[in-house]
């Protein structure tokens, strides 16, 4: 039993300093600081400076190329629509007819009174020839022979308001078939067959878009436009040429436009209930994917930044004052906090604009271990730590 017991003991002795050699072999090596206590390791990312094509995505709104409202230039009871709504219409196609009885009588009794004033001319011409030649002989007075040259002049000038009569008549007729202005997309019709249709009425009979190709009217800010100006005139930014430039395009859901527009011009006034003012820009059109009204985002080319900071989003925290904040390792391997200034997002960076420079090490794992202030151990941002080697296997007798 005394032997059995001596057995036991050992065995548990054996296997205490097993598990005490198995936890010792398993602890991590870490860097200690000053006091003893463990470094947080962290993952840095040193800032570089880069070339960077600067963009600008502002708002828009899609706008026709060609807009005409179709309206009617005389009176009458519309008698036919001749166009089917929705539909692809051409320039001079009769969109719709007002009932033409009353205007081909007026054209027929301008041109009676057309024929019957040119009918009186011959006869006018021919007394004033016959009291030219009796003046002479004194056989007509001259009184009479004024009379009769003031009636032919009267004639002359009936025959000219005649043929002006007439023309109008005409062209007050062909105003009964009202024709397409344009060509493009015809909307909807806003008048029906039977209704009464008045000359230079405000509300228009059908609204004839050309949207093969559309503008895009997108918005600036002022203050955008004053601080690019700054960083043109300091040479921070390499200015592109903005006239006839491309642009690309987002679509509502943002996807983005297969096809590039080219820009046309800024305006040249601040809208004062915006601070504001509009670029244009025209996209070529040929499926129809943009219609009028639509809300897009375009994306301009501004410039080229030579030397600019950028840093990944995920190195960026803000303060509950809406501050963004950013982690850096100072040269003596403490923790800075750094308050910056962004400019904007490009891709999944940001573009510092004040607070970071060349050559700093900026926080990128390891945040929810750190403060300001407290040393730590650094490693490659996107590459692991050393590895710590497995203990080996302990062999049992």
């Amino acid at each position: 039993m005394e032997m059995a017991e001596k057995t036991r003991k050992r065995k548990l002795f054996l296997l205490a300093c097993g598990m005490m050699l198995l936890a010792g072999c398993g602890k991590k090596t870490e860097t200690k600081g000053p006091t003893g206590a463990l470094l947080p390791e962290v993952g840095v990312v040193t800032i570089k400076e880069e070339p960077v094509e600067i963009t600008r995505e502002l708002p828009g709104r899609v706008s026709a190329f060609l807009v005409a409202e179709v309206r009617p230039q005389v009176n009458g009871i519309i008698r036919k629509r001749l166009f089917e709504e929705g539909n692809e219409v051409k320039a001079g196609d009769v969109l719709y007819e007002i009932d033409p009885t009353p205007y081909r009588a007026t054209l027929d009794t301008a041109q009676a009174a057309l024929i019957r004033a040119e009918a009186n001319l011959p006869a006018l011409r021919e007394r004033k020839r016959r009291y030219q030649e009796l003046l002479k002989e004194n056989a007509v007075s001259a009184q009479e022979y004024d009379d009769i040259s003031a009636a032919l002049r009267q004639a002359e000038a009936d025959i000219q308001y005649g043929k002006t009569a007439v023309e109008t008549a005409r062209i007050n007729l062909s105003y009964t078939d009202i024709k397409a202005p344009v060509s493009g997309t015809i909307g909807k019709s806003n008048i029906t067959v039977g209704s009464l249709a008045t000359a230079g009425q405000p509300a228009p009979l059908a609204v004839i878009q050309k949207i093969d190709q559309v503008f895009v009217d997108a918005t600036q800010s002022s203050s955008e436009l004053l601080r690019m100006k700054q960083e043109l005139a300091g040479g921070k930014i390499k200015k592109n040429n903005i006239r006839g430039a491309k642009v690309k395009l987002l679509l509502e859901d943002g996807t983005p436009y297969p096809l590039e527009g080219e820009f046309k011009f800024s305006d040249v006034t601040v809208n004062p209930a915006t601070g504001s003012f509009l670029l244009r820009i025209a996209f070529p059109n040929p499926k129809k994917t943009l219609l009028p009204g639509m809300y897009v985002r375009t994306v301009i080319r501004e410039g080229i930044k030579n030397r600019a900071i950028l840093v990944l989003q995920q190195g960026v925290t803000h303060d509950f004052k809406g501050r963004a904040i950013a982690m850096v390792v100072d040269p003596t391997g403490k923790v800075e906090q750094r308050f910056l200034k962004i400019d904007r997002a490009i891709g999944d960076r940001w573009l510092i604009f004040e607070g970071l420079k060349a050559g700093e090490r900026v926080i990128m794992e390891g945040l929810q271990k750190i403060r300001a202030g407290v040393p730590v151990k650094v490693f490659p941002f996107a590459s692991k730590p050393p590895a710590t080697p497995l203990p080996p296997k302990l062999s049992g007798n």
